[in-house]
């Protein structure tokens, strides 16, 4: 190394800066008054220019290097050193975060440059007196989408626990959230609470899990570090919360004492005993009985408790039930074959079906007939009643019937547009959506009707067979060549590729309702029906006059 002067003019810019956020006005100022005064206190350091160039690059001092120009000086005092193996990286960073804390979208910048040219994380973290996680906390920070870096640069950064959701999501996460998100003319200022809020995914952490590697492995778990939560904890955690919630139903299962049973959680995470099950808040007994179940975090909960004494029978010579010792109540249901998810998209697969089948399958006049019928059953149909009751919703439904009218307001349709309108009005109002707008087993009865079963597409994606239970999952591979694995996610990825130009559709899924729900909902009509036939106040019909306007109504429609 060896001290030259130079025209500072004649130094030439580093194509790769360390400092890429911008100086503010005042802290160039104070420099160039700075340099005024008593002139370049610290020489910067330059570098022969590579490849066959005669010029020197500044490697740092820039900034004095800018204002020493900006102060009129013809010659200044600069130090020439070799390059290093990292072109003066690590020198560069040291040296900067001496004379001026760097920005910290810089700092994660610069470790990823250093770790390009070759530096490890711990010959970082020796070099900067940091710790490695400190390193590696650093390293997931710069894979945050390169536009809200650049927006951090200017200042306004987010706090520690938004930092962290946001850079624990996916770049095409964070580019999604960042189009709603981002700032604008009028409004310079981000929202990272709404940021981070769009990028929030549920956790479930490692040191709640009951289950081991092998039911981790089953069901797909990977376990990711959480590296800005505190160093002596185990912070590992997952967002498949459906494949641990099954693995800790599963070690339940497996691990459930002689007298207990799984027991559900009410919506405030509050366990389900037995029916007449008194819980025993102290030191339980061989008689007592055992209740598993998940609180809110996943973690697997017991409780105790104790059923009433089974009572002695009256009659002489009566014996009481050989089991009443080892009763433990009700057994909660078990874990269902399709989850609270595989049911929604299931109501999503049947209500495109269905909306298919009735735009495009064929369907006899008088089907037309009965299936708009059955719409107006639905559940979610909303109508204006003629006794004053007004429902939302009948407007959307009047476009389907408008079509049949002519220009003077008078009913004129052929055969062919009533078709149309009916099968219009049919598509808008039959829903299986888990929602609102579910028209209940009305829905199912027409597709069954008219064969919407054709029309489910195959249900045999990752999306869909992940919302089995590994019971459910085994039993699709039968009259297929798929054999179950022993992990979960390897029985579902052969079905996957099995089916992947195939068709394959749940039993679940199928349109024909239940033939009990079927009876019971039939039985409720007959019940409501006589109950609104016997109400004078809805309509004054005298004796047998119900029957006479029904068969006043088949004559006419014969």
């Amino acid at each position: 190394m060896q001290l030259i002067k130079v025209d500072p003019r004649a130094l030439k810019e580093n194509p790769d800066p360390l400092r890429q956020t911008k100086s503010t006005p005042q802290a160039d100022a104070l420099l160039l008054a700075t340099i005024k005064a008593v002139g370049i206190v610290q020489p910067p350091v330059i570098t022969p220019e590579a490849g066959g160039g005669n010029g020197y690059i500044i490697n740092a001092g820039h900034r004095r290097v800018k204002q020493a120009i900006a102060a009129g000086l013809e010659e200044i005092d600069v130090l020439v050193d070799e390059a290093s193996n990292d072109n003066g990286a690590m020198r560069s960073m040291v040296t900067n975060i001496a004379f001026d804390p760097m920005n910290p979208v810089d700092q994660w910048r610069a470790i990823e440059r250093l770790v390009a040219l070759g530096w490890t994380e711990e010959a970082i973290g020796v070099a900067l007196a940091l710790p490695v996680r400190q390193i590696k906390k650093l390293r997931l920070l710069a894979n945050v989408l390169p536009a809200m870096l650049d927006h951090m640069a200017k200042g306004d950064m987010p706090n520690e626990q938004q930092l962290r959701t946001i850079a624990a999501a996916s770049l095409d996460e964070q580019k999604e959230v960042w189009k709603k998100h981002k700032p604008s003319k009028g409004d310079p200022q981000v929202s990272w609470w709404s940021v981070a809020q769009g990028l929030q995914k549920t956790r479930m952490y490692a040191r709640h899990a009951s289950f081991g590697d092998d039911l981790a492995q089953a069901y797909g778990i990977q376990w990711v570090e959480d590296l800005f939560a505190p160093a002596d904890e185990d912070s590992r955690y997952t967002t498949n919360v459906e494949g641990f919630l099954g693995a800790q139903q599963e070690w339940m299962t497996a691990n459930l004492p002689k007298k207990g049973v799984i027991a559900e959680t009410t919506n405030w995470g509050e366990v389900k005993l037995p029916p007449k099950a008194e819980r025993v808040y102290g030191k339980p007994t061989k008689s007592d009985c055992t209740a598993m179940y998940l609180d809110r975090d996943g973690r697997v909960q017991t409780v105790h408790y104790r059923m009433p004494a089974a009572k002695k029978p009256k009659a002489k010579g009566a014996t009481g039930p050989d089991n009443a010792a080892d009763d433990v109540g009700e057994v909660s249901k078990p874990r269902p074959d399709v989850t609270r998810k595989g049911v929604e998209m299931i109501g999503d697969y049947r209500t495109d079906a269905l909306r298919e089948a009735l735009g495009r399958a064929p369907i006899e006049d008088d089907a037309l007939m009965a299936l708009l019928i059955l719409a107006f059953a639905g559940q979610n149909v909303s109508v204006t009643t003629g006794s004053g009751g007004v429902y939302s919703g009948h407007s959307r439904l009047a476009k389907n019937a408008a079509v049949l009218f002519d220009a003077d307001g008078k009913l004129a349709f052929d055969m062919d547009t009533l078709r149309v309108a009916a099968r219009t009005m049919l598509v808008d109002v039959f829903s299986c959506r888990e929602n609102a707008t579910n028209s209940g087993i009305v829905a199912r009865i027409a597709g069954e009707m008219i064969g919407a079963d054709a029309f489910l597409p195959n249900m045999g994606t990752e999306d869909f067979l992940s919302c089995l239970s590994r019971p459910a999952l085994e039993g699709s591979c039968k009259d297929t060549p798929v054999l179950p694995r022993q992990r979960v996610k390897d029985t579902r990825a052969a079905l996957v590729e099995h089916y992947k130009e195939g068709h394959f559709v749940h039993p679940n899924a199928l349109f024909a309702p239940d033939p009990a729900k079927l009876s019971d909902w039939l039985s409720s009509r007959a019940v409501a029906a006589d109950e609104d036939e016997a109400d004078e106040d809805i309509a004054d019909i005298g004796e047998g006059g119900f029957d006479e306007d029904v068969e006043a109504f088949r004559e006419a429609a014969e």
